[in-house]
């Protein structure tokens, strides 16, 4: 978003992960991804959309017009009424992948890591607000730490607490994890999971449709570094895995097509496999603002109501 003179307008800066690297703590960080997101729909087409999201939904013919808010149609000249609490709550999971490839960073503040921490406390900000429970199961080759949602105030500081103090390590299993959280969620539930998913798809595509077939919503927060989507490389230069430690000497400048190539087409199997099961899939890179996936978490939410 630019204004007329071509510079960037103050909320996408707002947004920029670069910015939110300055912030030490994780709740004041959580804040201003959320108000600088919040500021940024106001000013957008979506204006209005967050009142409706939250607490309300348009009155339909049969609607009580008792229940009508007033307040609302001052501000808006629309017709809402409030939502009953079980027509809005839903039990929320962060699932994080904590291993060691989402350490990497190559030239951005942020490692995907601090970037999936940082979406991860922003959606826990704005449930808590929205009086939906939510927990957080973190996993590498296994599940680890985790704590069982809620929806009081309280449950904010316990989950920034935890993510605050996590370190990526390790190998990753995300098929065998994410078989592990379907088998543990009772209820229908709305599943957050951020990964970089360098993984077999093979094995992590069909575990994903199961959550979607035992009737949880999921939402797939695909997160990169820019370089992995850019491949900004040229010359020699030694690559390695960082799970396995093994490396390997390419001419970048030959592998540039190729990789890009077989960066895109990852992708978009990523994303025809999602939309075929019913999964929003939300590709970042550590260079983008926040506001697409948390768009893409309330445009989800707001189908569930």
């Amino acid at each position: 978003m630019e204004d007329r003179t071509g510079r960037m307008a103050p909320v996408e800066k707002y947004l920029r992960p670069s910015v939110i690297h300055q912030i030490k703590r994780l709740d004041l960080r959580a804040r201003f991804v959320v108000k600088g997101f919040l500021q940024g729909l106001h000013r957008s087409p979506f204006q209005g959309f967050s009142v409706e999201f939250s607490e309300h939904r348009k009155y339909v013919a049969g609607d009580d017009p008792n229940d009508i808010d007033w307040l609302v149609f001052a501000k808006t000249d629309k017709y809402y009424v409030k939502k009953f609490e079980a027509e809005t709550n839903i039990t929320g999971y962060l699932v994080m992948d904590r291993s060691e490839s989402m350490a990497y960073t190559y030239r951005q503040e942020l490692t995907k890591f601090d970037y999936a921490i940082c979406l991860a406390a922003a959606l826990c900000y704005l449930m808590i607000h929205q009086q939906d429970p939510v927990g957080l199961l973190t996993f590498d080759e296994k599940l680890r730490a985790g704590i069982p949602p809620r929806s009081k105030r309280a449950q904010l500081g316990h989950l920034l607490s935890l993510l605050a103090n996590l370190k990526p390590s390790g190998r990753t299993e995300v098929a065998k994890c994410l078989a592990q959280v379907a088998a543990m969620l009772r209820h229908r539930s709305l599943v957050m999971l951020f990964s970089d998913l360098l993984c077999d798809l093979d094995e992590v595509i069909p575990a994903l449709h199961r959550l979607r077939h035992r009737g949880h919503d999921v939402i797939l927060f695909h997160i990169l570094d820019e370089a992995e989507v850019a491949f900004p490389f040229s010359g020699v230069v030694s690559l390695e895995d960082p799970e396995s430690g093994e490396s390997m000497r390419v001419d970048a400048d030959h592998y540039h097509d190729d990789y890009l190539a077989e960066v895109g087409a990852f992708r978009d199997r990523l994303r025809r496999e999602s939309a075929q099961a019913g999964i929003d899939y939300v590709p970042l890179d550590t260079s983008m603002p926040f506001d697409r996936a948390l768009t893409e978490y309330l445009v989800n939410r707001r189908g569930q109501c």
